[in-house]
């Protein structure tokens, strides 16, 4: 792991023009005072079949990144190449997702289906090259003849055919005479290979799917290995870079280049993959989690989509901030959570205006209060910027506060409410509970309290120290809000590793959200518009829903808590295990 993973106030060295050093700048730069390149130009190539996530966020800022650097330019291609799964959906929600994130590819929007003819006559080079074949193996035959890490390979029967059949064979799949399985063009390299890759790679197979761009044009599709280097050396593209899984793939990714007439010699460099602790971002378990109602979709905040992160109240600036700061390494590694929640809160806390809300109201009646009376108090709109201003709140002899700060039997050291303390209203006044009000069930469901009037603004006036602060919400002039309790949606730190007999849904966290219908917060919270973030004070950062909010139906989604109580629970269960596990799941 890089230092930043551990140390939240961590950055990468920086460069001389002030950017984030790392060993890919470092090629293209000398790339370019080389004479190599004159114009640096990358890609970032999602493949259309589901949603951006956090790992895709990483590549994104690698990509854009470059090209901004180094005054060039990146291009966005979609590698449609499989319409079994692929979706315009899809395309037009990755180009939304980056430009929320703050990246334009311009007028650079490419797919790979541009290209299918090109590709195919190269495919058919290849074979009149002699080191393209069609073979007649079934799926299961080119599994066994292809080996393992252990075994060698062997040639297929049908490895030497003709040129001549070979073409004849390959005209005909794409005339849709075969059907799927029966027969798949493969590159002729090297059986025996120590690099799987090499040995005899796909390069066309047949799927009889509609493509959402081609229709039914083709019926054979190119393979990722085939096509991306391909579309990396049609577009000019200098630096393809990927993360370490295509590490092995990069001498096949460089033997399509020398074996075929392409009009440039693109450069794949490799770099580790964003990994997050206690999240999980595989695509077909993230479906499965949503198939089975686990999560209400792709953008359920709980989701480390971009989507899901966006509707929770992440800020583009906080995920782009996080991978500067994580950089680019040569090595897998975790980052850890808590990086990501150290620059989210620093954020918010900067920008973020402040407001009251309660969340689980009881009732405070001020006894000495006249009857009707309001009076309006300046309360800041954030303490971090004073240039932010202040708003003015209405108080009146009935508010709400909190039913976590009141207790009945209050412990030593207890500084909020309970019979007979004293506690201060953020800005407003002191207070001191006098009685308590119970139901037939023996339930608080009212605190009958006095005012000192000298109080006014929350000063103490005889220099009385009252150690307890408390937020509050007048009844008279309060909003009822819903409000959703977002947390991690894995309790444990690896998400895949799971107890023999268990699955990776077993780590899921059973309490990752709670509903609460019944929230009370402060009129100003009305001219909220969805999307805006907002601090509850002394409760979290909050984001009125993206779907979900309206000036009649406020909803707010917890984005993170003020502090981590997760790091607690952490040390508290230093030794790990099934306990913390079951630990983490009570935060």
């Amino acid at each position: 792991m890089t230092d930043a993973n551990n140390d939240p106030a961590a950055a990468p060295e920086d460069g001389s023009d002030g950017s984030p050093r790392n060993f890919i700048a470092d090629i293209v730069e000398d790339d370019l005072a080389t004479g190599k390149h004159q114009q640096v130009v990358t890609r970032f190539p999602p493949e259309p079949n589901g949603y951006l996530h956090i790992g895709h966020v990483k590549a994104i800022t690698v990509d854009f990144g470059l090209a901004e650097r180094f005054g060039g330019r990146c291009h966005l291609r979609f590698d449609d190449t499989n319409p079994t799964k692929e979706e315009q959906e899809f395309v037009d929600e990755i180009q939304a997702d980056i430009r929320w994130l703050g990246y334009d590819w311009g007028e650079h929007l490419y797919f790979a289906s541009d290209y299918f003819e090109q590709m195919y006559a190269w495919a058919v080079h290849l074979i009149e090259q002699g080191k393209a074949y069609v073979d007649s193996l079934s799926p299961e035959e080119i599994r066994e003849y292809r080996g393992n890490y252990f075994n060698k390979g062997k040639n297929s029967p049908y490895r030497d055919r003709s040129v001549e059949e070979n073409l004849a064979l390959f005209q005909r799949m794409r005339n849709g005479e075969f059907e799927e399985g029966e027969a798949l063009l493969r590159a002729k390299i090297d059986m025996e290979s120590g690099n799987l890759n090499f040995r005899d790679p796909a390069l066309y197979r047949i799927l009889k799917t509609p493509h959402h761009r081609t229709g039914d044009t083709w019926c054979i599709y190119p393979m990722y290995d085939f096509a991306h280097g391909q579309g990396d050396a049609i577009e000019h593209v200098t630096h393809s870079i990927c993360t370490l899984e295509f590490e092995d793939h990069r001498p096949l990714y460089d033997w399509f280049l020398d074996n075929l007439p392409v009009p440039s010699r693109p450069r794949q460099i490799e770099f580790a993959r964003f990994n997050l602790s206690y999240t999980m971002t595989a695509k077909r378990k993230l479906r499965q989690l949503i198939e089975e109602g686990r999560v209400a979709g792709w953008d359920d905040p709980r989701m480390p989509t971009v989507r899901g992160m966006r509707r929770r109240g992440y800020p583009p600036e906080v995920l782009r901030d996080l991978c500067e700061r994580v950089g680019v390494a040569k090595r897998d590694g975790i980052v850890d959570v808590g990086l990501m929640e150290f620059v989210l809160r620093e954020h918010l806390n900067r920008h973020c205006q402040r407001a009251m809300a309660v969340l689980r109201p009881l009732r405070l009646v001020i006894t000495n209060w006249d009857d009707g009376h309001v009076e309006h108090f300046e309360v800041p709109n954030n303490p971090e910027d004073p240039e932010a201003g202040t708003r003015s709140v209405p108080f009146g002899g009935v508010l709400w506060v909190d039913r976590d700060d009141f207790r009945e039997q209050a412990p030593r050291k207890w500084f909020r409410l309970a019979p007979g303390k004293e506690v201060r209203l953020r800005s407003a006044c002191l207070v001191t509970c006098n009685e308590i009000i119970k139901d037939e069930h023996g339930e608080v469901i009212e605190l009958r309290c006095t005012w000192d009037p000298q109080s006014r603004g929350g000063r103490s006036p005889d220099g009385r120290k009252v150690r307890g602060t408390l937020h509050w919400v007048s009844a008279a002039h309060a909003l009822t809000a819903e409000v959703r309790l977002y947390d991690r949606l894995f309790a444990t730190e690896d998400p895949t590793k799971v107890e023999e007999g268990g699955t990776f849904v077993d780590n899921l966290n059973p309490d990752s959200l709670e509903v609460l219908t019944d929230c009370k917060v402060e009129p100003s919270l009305a001219a909220l518009q969805p999307e805006d973030r907002v601090q509850f004070e002394r409760t979290g950062y909050f984001c009125a829903d993206r779907h979900d909010y309206a000036a009649d139906r406020l909803v707010f989604n917890r984005t993170i808590g003020l502090r981590d109580s997760w790091a607690k629970i952490e040390k508290k269960n230093k030794g790990g295990g099934k306990g913390q596990a079951k630990a983490k799941a009570k935060a």
